[in-house]
């Protein structure tokens, strides 16, 4: 009987890491989403401010006063505007930030054609 006490105790300690990696991996995952998506939101009133003309500092003040630490780029490329919308998200899986680089940036591109 202690046997087998014994040997479901080492299956335990070996599945065990393996399990936490997965459940913090998908935590890690659901976050990433969630930011994006919220990212997303964010890019179309910046758009929609953008095209009412609405100047730059007043556009980025109203991303901060929603999104801390989000970094906007808007750039003029001939027929095109290019806006770049990024954050930085901290992953708490230990490892997975081997994978996903550290620090991990949640980014969204829009082009846009400039109608002036």
């Amino acid at each position: 009987m202690n046997k087998k006490r014994g040997q479901a105790l080492v299956e335990f300690v070996i599945i065990l890491p393996i399990f936490l990696f997965f459940l913090f991996a998908i935590i890690d995952f659901g976050k990433i989403i969630s930011l994006k998506n919220q990212l997303e939101s964010e890019m179309d009133e910046i758009i929609e401010e953008y095209k009412n003309d609405l100047p730059y500092k007043e556009i980025t003040d109203n991303l901060n006063k929603n999104n801390k630490n989000a970094r906007l780029e808007i750039e003029r490329e001939n027929e095109y505007i290019h806006f770049l919308l990024k954050k930085e998200n901290s992953i708490i899986t230990p490892g997975l930030n081997l994978i996903l680089k550290k620090p991990y940036y949640v980014q969204i591109e829009r082009w846009i054609q400039n109608e002036s």
